[in-house]
């Protein structure tokens, strides 16, 4: 595969920007060779500017699930830019999107439309806070809710510890208020809270994970969550930024968080993103309340028009979640059978994850010990026949409703050449 054009842009782009790109994923520098540089995408395939096509697995990280430039979508943008591009200043799409956005969650009683997943939790948690006037939050070690200080925390020297901060630039006062705790353990978050329940304003967490990889909830986990918080007084918020829309989590869990933050697919591919929940809590933001958050982007005419678009579709399409989590479960199915046992492949409706490992992966500690050597080899070979995936083994896939069955059946025998050479 001749990357030679990709390759002279990624070393320009290195003279402008950080590493090149402008989110660290994007460099390849964990499987140590450098990105293809995208020129266009449509359907179930991205291109890069050498010419070469790509089966892709990441859709921009997961908002695609229609596949690229789908015609209805762009269609609706064709028309709203023309009419401008932004006001600041309110409009009916705004109100169409929320209520739509509703419809799918019933908790969200109220909500606010941002720019990005980074400012809804980040939002959401100003507004735990603000409404319980305390100050500790309680997050999941592997569980990516941003680049916001409060979020960007590793675990203290204990499992139950106050955190240390895991990015210069992060306060150690800031950290002090985050208390890290392995993904999973139900045991530890009851103890937490049992030590210092009448401080802790949030539980955050991704009700099913996939900042390290796909990993799922397990033994009541969920339900631990929402039983202490109710206990002590805090709020429980779903960051449901990557999992929302590919499933159900509020229903098939009967949890219904007291916020919940949402992104990438109500946008429709544009940068946008929201927080909500209970009425009672989200009065308290400004204007209506003291708690301050605004943006001069958010609520913009072209990600609300993408977003309805995409949302229309979604919800008029018969078994449309069922239907994609049938296609995602015939390839993950054809995968296990090639890579067998020494390999994971969990999946929560149209979302997978590969991790080299023979044992289950149910934390960040287990994510991080899979073998990534293993998965750097078997992810180049990949991408020389044609199959774009996720440049980490932390880092989780989707399948879109433009998959086809052709494109299931290139890319299980990719992965069957790929293996026998990894």
């Amino acid at each position: 595969m001749n990357l030679e054009k990709s390759a002279a842009a990624f070393a320009k782009a290195k003279k402008f920007m950080p590493g090149g790109v402008n989110s660290p994923v994007r460099s390849f520098s964990s499987v140590d060779c450098s990105p293809p540089f995208i020129a266009r995408a449509k359907g179930s395939r991205i291109f890069d500017i050498d010419g070469n096509e790509y089966v892709d697995y990441v859709g921009s990280w997961g908002p695609m699930i229609l596949g690229h430039a789908h015609e209805k979508v762009i269609s609706a943008l064709q028309k709203a830019v023309e009419r401008g591009t932004s006001y600041g200043a309110p409009t009916e799409l705004e109100t169409q999107l929320a209520e739509l956005v509703q419809k799918f969650y019933p908790s969200i009683e109220v909500l606010r439309m941002v720019n990005s997943g980074t400012e809804a939790t980040m939002s959401a948690i100003r507004v735990a806070r603000g409404f319980t006037r305390r100050d500790k939050i309680v997050k999941f070690i592997g569980c990516y809710h941003g680049h916001s200080d409060s979020l960007l925390v590793n675990a203290g020297s204990g499992a139950a510890t106050f955190g240390e901060p895991s990015s210069p630039g992060v306060t150690k006062n800031i950290a002090r208020d985050t208390i890290a705790i392995p993904y999973n353990d139900s045991a530890t978050v009851e103890k937490v809270f049992a030590e210092c329940g009448g401080q802790i304003a949030c539980v955050i967490v991704e009700p099913i994970a996939g900042n390290m990889g796909l990993v799922l909830p397990k033994n009541n986990f969920l339900q631990t969550l929402r039983a202490v918080t109710e206990k002590f007084g805090a709020l429980l918020i779903f960051d449901e930024v990557m999992c929302g829309f590919r499933n159900d989590v509020q229903k098939d869990f009967q949890i219904q968080p007291d916020l919940t933050c949402l992104g990438k697919i109500i946008g429709g591919g544009l940068p946008c993103a929201a927080y909500g929940g209970r009425e009672n809590i989200m009065r308290n933001v400004s204007p209506d309340g003291k708690i301050y958050q605004a943006g001069t982007l958010s609520g913009n005419p072209l990600a609300m028009t993408a977003g309805i678009a995409t949302l229309k579709i979604l919800s008029a399409t018969p078994n449309f979640t069922e239907n994609l989590t049938a296609k995602t479960s015939k390839l993950v199915g054809g995968l296990k059978k090639i890579l067998g046992a020494e390999v994971q492949i969990p999946q929560a409706g149209s979302m997978f994850s590969i991790f080299f490992s023979a044992k289950p992966v149910e934390n960040f500690a287990d994510a991080a010990a899979a073998d990534q050597n293993k998965f750097k080899r078997w992810f180049k070979n990949m991408l020389e026949r044609g199959i774009y995936l996720a440049p980490s083994q932390f880092e989780t896939l989707f399948v879109s409703a433009a998959h086809s069955d052709e494109d299931i059946s290139k890319t299980l025998a990719a992965a069957e050449r790929s293996w026998l050479n990894a």
